[in-house]
This record gives structure tokens, sequence and C-alpha cells, in this order.
């Protein structure tokens, strides 16, 4: 099906085009749905599972369940995909993860959240998110990469079965999918009870099933073309490092998934702030100190390409495909995260800041 156009239009543009896609719908609903993996850890470390939390869990299941369900059909095969095929840095999982998590409590939004609230004017996140964006680029292949290659390298795990937490040929396949879309029937409840918008609810699944389509379009392509295709799905601080240098220093680079889906996401988030009437520019303030926005970025810039992803990269997407690494990473994401939301709502760390 995807023959003719890849002789038609190349690999690239159809990756671009895919990318674009898949970012446009998943900026969209994010924005309206407000998820946030930021804003469910502090939800649950001041003890309350409300809407925030239920917003999360609809968008993380609803990914969770499609991306097993096509396994399970043979409609998917994400054994190629760069969090189960590769080596993976199980102490990067871990000080990553719980880096990024302290970091978005200071930014008060992960690398997604921060794309989509750019897209509304609010330039406390444009400013967090290029901090981000330079810090990764810096610890991918910049004056930071010696650190982060010495601290992937303490504790490794091979690709392949080793890295998987779910074998799809394994006799209790059937059953793990089945838990799944149990999973994310029980997280739609909750987010009703919550007394969450039906569209909000809506919105949360799509952003889930946006993560599926990210894998769905990219192994379509892969297959069909005579190309080494990665098969990828949706990840926010490796895109973003391309499309930042395509954008300052390398105007002819390859055309690819990435590329098309920061660009996308940021239109997606735009049009639905300015559809909800929310757009406006909103700036540092007395209470949001950009000293710790930017100490939220550098931790969260460098965390992340420690940690094999962000929030949703590593979160959401190799989360969907139960890479070992990925649910480390993500556990610890909550962690970090959760510990420096109590640190500075206690009080005892008001009156050391205040003295």
């Amino acid at each position: 099906m995807l023959e003719p156009l890849i002789d038609l239009y190349g690999e690239g543009l159809l990756l671009l085009a895919a990318g674009g896609l898949v970012g446009l719908v998943f900026g969209a609903a994010a924005y309206h749905s407000r998820f946030c993996l930021r804003a469910a850890t502090a939800e649950v470390a001041e003890g309350r599972l409300g809407p925030k939390l239920a917003i999360w869990l609809v968008a993380f299941t609803a990914a969770l369940a499609s991306v097993q369900l096509a396994i399970f059909l043979g409609l998917l095969d994400v054994s190629a995909a760069r969090q189960l095929s590769a080596t993976g840095s199980m102490s990067g999982a871990i000080l990553g993860g719980l880096m990024f998590g302290v970091g978005m409590i200071l930014a008060r939004g992960c690398a997604s959240r921060l794309l989509v609230l750019s897209a509304s004017g609010n330039l406390r996140a444009i400013v967090t998110g290029l901090v981000l964006t330079l810090t990764a680029q810096a610890s991918l292949s910049g004056v930071l990469s010696p650190l982060r290659e010495k601290i992937a390298a303490l504790w490794t795990v091979p690709g392949g079965t080793a890295r998987a937490l779910v074998l799809p040929e394994g006799d209790f396949f059937l059953w793990i999918v089945a838990a799944c879309i149990l999973a994310f029937l029980v997280s739609v409840a909750f987010g009703i009870r919550q007394k969450l918008r039906p569209s909000e609810v809506a919105a949360a699944a799509v952003v889930g099933l946006a993560i599926f389509a990210g894998w769905a379009l990219t192994y379509a392509i892969a297959s069909q073309s005579f190309e080494v295709i990665a098969v990828q799905s949706v990840t926010f601080t490796g895109p973003s490092t391309d499309t930042l240098m395509t954008l300052v220093n390398e105007p002819n680079a390859p055309l690819s998934f990435g590329l098309g889906l920061v660009p996308g996401v940021f239109i997606g988030a735009m049009l639905s702030a300015i559809w909800k009437g929310e757009a406006r520019i909103q700036r540092f303030e007395p209470d949001t100190p950009m000293e710790r926005y930017l100490a939220g970025g550098l931790l969260m810039g460098f965390g992340s390409m420690l940690a094999g992803g962000c929030a949703v990269g590593a979160g959401m997407s190799g989360g969907s495909i139960f890479a070992l690494t990925a649910w480390v990473a993500v556990f610890c994401m909550w962690i970090g995260a959760m510990a420096s939301q109590v640190a500075l709502t206690s009080g005892a760390f008001r009156h050391r800041a205040a003295s």
C-alpha cells in the first residue's frame, strides 16, 4: 500500500509527514486534556489521587493497550526498536530518571509539556525548553557526553530478550494484553469518577493512541522500504535537538519522523490554545523564579539523554512496548518528582528558603 507513495515521495518525506500528523494530534490532545506527568506526580506526592493522575493513567494505559493489542494481532513488530534491540543502561535509567523527575518539578513540566505550553505563548516554557534542548545536545555529542557515557556504562543490559519485560511469543501474552485493556477501562472509569469532562478523557486516550500511531506508521514505512528505517514513536528530547540543530546549523539535514513531530506538536497545541481562547503571553514572575526553571531544564536535558528518553519517550513510548529500562526510568521519574515535590512544599524547606 505504501510502496507507490515511497516511490513517488521517498521515505524521508513520508516519515516527515507521519511525524507531523502524529505530532498535530498529540499536541492538540495533550493541550486539551492537560496531560502532564509532573502534575500527576505532584498530586500523588500531596496525598491525592485526583484528576491529574487520572489523565496520565488514561493516556499511559491507552498507549499500552493499543500497542500490545496490535502486537498480539500481528499488526505491529517493535523488536527492532531502539528501546529493545540496542544495549540499554540500567544505571542511566535510574540516575537519569531521578534527575529528570527532579527537573520537571523545578520547571513545572516535562519536555512534552514545555513544548505544548510554549505554543500557547508561555515564555517560561520556551526559555526552559531551549535550555533543556541545548543541554541534551551537549550530553549527546558535546562537552557533557563523556560524563553521560561513563554513567551509562556503570550497569548495562544487552539488547533483545534481556531488555524486554514481555515476550509476544510467551504463554501468558494473551492475558497480559487483556490486563492492559482492563487497566485502560479502569483508568477511564477512574477519570469519570474524578469528574473529568468526557472530552478530557477522550483527549487523554488520544494522547496514548498517538503513541501507537507513531509505532504503527514508522513500522509500516520500514516494512515497505528497502532502506533501513528506525521503528520509533513519540519522544521529545532527541527530536527537539535535531530540530534546533536543523534550524541553526544543518538546513539540509535528512528528513525524519522527529523533524515532523516537534513542529506538529507545536502547531496542534497552538491551534487548541487559540480554539479555547487561552493563548496569551506568560512571563517569569516573582513567584516563578527563572533560576529554578533553568535548573530544571539542565537536569531534564542531561537526565533524559542518560535515561534514554523523556517522560513521553521513555515513559510512554518505551513503556508501551514493555522495555525494561523504560519502565525503570519512568519509575525513577516518579520517585524523583514526588520527593522533590514533598521537599518544595514542606514547611522545613520553605523556612530554609526564607531565612
